[in-house]
């Protein structure tokens, strides 16, 4: 998870009953196993003393920054989403270094051909 991040930032009073979700998410960032995937990512804890809801700021390698309500979203939602926004991003490194243009294009006409070695569908299949 950490591997597509240079900056965590997790910001919650300490009395709050609402911060169930920055601990979990402070924990997985701090697995042996998320550490070693990306040793720069810094992760910041600041405590806070006032009644501000807990909050997640994720800053990404592309340095596109998403910041999670973390009294409404859980742990494991900030982290799939982490995870789908870093395959995107190295979908699209893969893409530029390959010297090709991003996003891809379809043109709408290719959308719909079957691509070779498959069958069409029967039209009994398709209403299922």
């Amino acid at each position: 998870m950490l591997k597509f991040l240079s900056k965590v930032r997790l910001e919650f009073n300490a009395l709050d009953p609402r911060l169930a979700s920055c601990m979990e998410f402070l924990a997985q960032c701090n697995a042996r196993k998320a550490k070693e995937s990306n040793p720069a990512c810094q992760v910041q804890v600041k405590r806070r003393t006032d009644d501000e809801p807990p909050k997640i700021t994720v800053t990404f390698v592309n340095g596109v920054e998403e910041v999670f309500d973390a009294t409404s979203t859980p742990a494991q939602t900030i982290r799939n989403m982490i995870l789908e926004k870093g395959q995107l991003l190295e979908t699209e490194q893969m893409f530029r270094e390959a010297g090709e243009k991003w996003p891809v294009i379809i043109p709408e006409e290719e959308l719909d051909q079957l691509a070779q070695g498959t069958k069409p569908r029967k039209a009994e299949e398709k209403k299922q």
